[in-house]
């Protein structure tokens, strides 16, 4: 069985409206509107679709201010059929230790250690390290979610990323001392290619071209997204540049 990620319990609703960027409205299926946590700072360019089904969890945490919390939607997918979408952005890493734990990623080889949010670069931390490997060489993972797509081609960045930018170069410098991976965690079932997205960050798209000539291994791992969770597909193959 593919290795798999459970959601808390969910249910559906219809989205209204988001705003403030971490807010969204929510009509319930018994008619009544709560408002979400929006977990995703981005812009959500094309998977943000007003009218279209959502999944909410809900939370027993009476500390928070909002009990909701907005997991997926589903939109028309690249053979025209609704597929969900996910839209928690805290989510990829958590998938990504648990996948990193259970060793689900055989392109990674052999390893130990797995260490979180391990401080590197120019007051960087990276989002997972792994020590004790094969070769000696630690192997640093840098976990990226994508959702933006043209058909089934799967693409990132969705906007202009500074932050995204710096990351790359840092990677880059780690190589050869170290194994560097930038791990596209494509959100979405329905994408069988991955490319940077140059039309949104120009400057992105040739750092990671330069990146990779420098032997920065990128993965792009796509996973199935429905009601009850997140089902890792493998990876897609990756493409320097959008067709």
């Amino acid at each position: 069985m593919a290795p798999f990620y459970a959601y808390p319990p969910t249910f559906r609703g219809r989205l209204l409206k988001r705003y403030k960027r971490f807010l969204a409205d929510i009509e319930l299926e018994d008619g009544s509107v709560v408002t979400a946590h929006c977990p995703n700072t981005g812009p959500m360019t094309g998977i943000c679709e007003i009218g279209a089904p959502v999944l909410l969890s809900v939370s027993d945490n009476p500390k928070r201010k909002l009990a909701h919390t907005w997991e997926a939607i589903a939109l028309p997918g690249a053979d025209g059929s609704l597929t969900w979408v996910g839209t928690n952005t805290a989510l990829p890493n958590r998938v990504i230790k648990q996948l990193l734990g259970d060793r689900a990623l055989p392109e990674l080889g052999t390893y130990g250690a797995v260490r979180s949010e391990v401080k590197y670069g120019e007051n960087s931390r990276i989002d997972f390290l792994l020590t004790d490997t094969e070769d000696g060489r630690p192997v640093y993972i840098e976990v990226k979610n994508t959702t933006w797509t043209a058909g089934s081609l799967a693409l990132f960045p969705d906007t202009v990323t500074d932050r995204g930018q710096k990351h790359l170069r840092e990677l880059t410098n780690l190589v050869p001392q170290a194994r560097a991976v930038m791990l596209y965690f494509i959100n979405r079932g329905d994408c069988d290619r991955f490319a940077p997205g140059d039309s949104a960050d120009p400057t992105y798209g040739e750092l990671l071209r330069t990146a990779i000539a420098a032997g920065v291994e990128v993965l792009a791992c796509r996973f199935a997204v429905d009601p009850a969770g997140l089902t890792y597909l493998g990876t897609v193959p990756v493409l320097e540049r959008c067709p």
